[in-house]
């Protein structure tokens, strides 16, 4: 027999190699992780474009849970024995982070100290400073399709529960709630409140989808695995604009759900048994309301002389349409971006991009390459650090580094994002704070 001593060397010399080639790997990981911070300061795309992860540093244990468990590649990765946010410009939100965390250490929030989200103020079930309206999805923060679901049915779901506690109105002609937007929050809350027996209507100045419904075709939208009332656990993964349309279509038919399609609400008033919603068809009174429309609905405006022509629209529908003629792309973000990526590809096209930034901070990586690779080859000619200061019928001028320049042009794309209605809003009397690295829903 051989003595327990002398096997010692036998089974601690492969655990040895075993480990040192951890070592050595996880170094060589977190050499490259660091890297990867740094260019991307250097770059300007150290800033997450809305909802993120906060990790604390004392609760972390270096695991990597939150890194396999992020859907998007290279966002998170260690940085020593701690998770870090490497590639901030490529979060979007998904909150899988946070779920997979072994000690509580990922917290979700919105804006940093640099760069503040202006949101309202948002209580228990998504009540704003008005007691009875409620704010679910894009509007709230919260614009990635997964969380918006989970919002809207999180919100009805109170409310339900609100109104049960107080029993039924006591006027015939006063709803229940009024949904004011048809996006993926809305919609949410609107299967949720026919699931409850509430009497409600459900509105949007567009149609189908929300902002979905005015990506460009064929954009590919990420989702994650949902919880949608009266249908149950919604997979689609990766799928098409396309398919994301004929999947809400095919809700509203197995359903019987009927929103209302290009009715736009004007006002929101309150009175003695709830509220009145004034739209520019008809006027309804409810017991409360849930604002679920985007920030697209009220898009940032260049403030340029030119802007009002009939050339300057604030998305791209249609690729087709422009064949042929010489485009401006305004902006830097995703949408910009694809809708360059997009026109790059029609025959006959000549297409600018101007941003105002010294990187592309506010786009994915994929949209980033893309768009740098098809500059590089020439079919989009690329500004960065510059303005436009006028546009005429036939040319625009823009402000850069190296001075104004005068570029020929038939149509104009502005893909700044949406503004917040701050007028509208406060019009309701409903408190917006500004988010400076906070969880939603809380201010400073």
């Amino acid at each position: 027999m051989i003595p327990s001593a002398a096997l010692l060397p036998i089974y601690a010399l492969p655990l040895l190699v075993a480990f040192s080639g951890w070592a050595v790997h996880h170094k060589l990981r977190s050499a490259r992780n660091r890297t990867m911070l740094v260019r991307n300061r250097a770059a300007g795309l150290a800033e997450p474009p809305g909802l993120h992860p906060r990790i604390d540093p004392e609760h972390c244990i270096g695991c990597g849970a939150c890194i396999r468990a992020c859907p998007e590649n290279d966002v998170l990765g260690l940085v020593g024995r701690i998770a870090t946010l490497i590639e901030p410009a490529a979060c979007v939100g998904h909150g899988m982070c946070r779920e997979a965390c072994p000690t509580s250490a990922i917290s979700l929030v919105l804006g940093t100290v640099t760069r503040g989200i202006a949101v309202p103020v948002l209580g228990p079930g998504g009540e704003t400073s008005v007691p009875g309206i409620h704010v679910a999805g894009e509007l709230g923060g919260l614009g990635l399709i997964r969380n918006a679901i989970t919002q809207g049915r999180e919100v009805i779901d109170q409310i339900a529960t609100n109104l049960r506690q107080v029993g039924p109105p006591a006027e015939p002609d006063l709803l229940d709630v009024v949904i004011v937007g048809c996006g993926p929050a809305g919609l949410a809350a609107s299967l949720g409140a026919k699931a409850h027996g509430l009497n409600f209507v459900a509105l949007d100045q567009a149609s189908l989808g929300g902002s979905v419904a005015h990506y460009p075709r064929g954009k590919l939208v990420m989702t994650a695995p949902a919880q949608l009332p009266l249908i149950g656990e919604v997979r689609l993964g990766s799928v098409s604009k396309e398919e994301l349309l004929r999947f809400w279509q095919d809700v509203l038919q197995r359903t019987a759900l009927a929103p209302r399609f290009e009715e736009h609400v004007r006002t929101v008033e309150p009175e003695a048994s709830g509220f009145v919603v004034t739209t520019d068809r008809a006027r309804y009174r409810t017991r409360r309301v849930i604002l679920a429309m985007g920030r697209g609905g009220s898009p940032r405006r260049l403030g340029v002389p030119g802007e009002d022509q009939a050339k300057v629209v604030y998305r791209l529908s249609d690729p087709g349409q422009y064949a042929g003629q010489k485009v401006m792309i305004i902006g830097g973000g995703d949408a910009a971006l694809e809708a360059a990526i997009a026109l790059a590809d029609v025959s006959g096209t000549r297409v600018t991009l101007v941003h105002r930034g010294s990187a592309f901070a506010g786009a994915l990586r994929e949209n980033r390459d893309a768009a740098e690779a098809l500059g590089a080859a020439g079919k989009i000619n690329i500004h960065m650090q510059a303005i436009p200061i006028a546009i005429s019928h036939e040319s625009v001028e823009i402000e850069t580094p190296d001075g104004r320049r005068l570029i020929a042009n038939h149509a104009v794309i502005a893909c700044l994002g949406g503004t917040l209605p701050h007028e509208w809003l406060a019009r309701i009397g409903i408190a917006i704070a500004t988010h400076h690295g906070m969880p939603p829903g809380q201010a400073r």
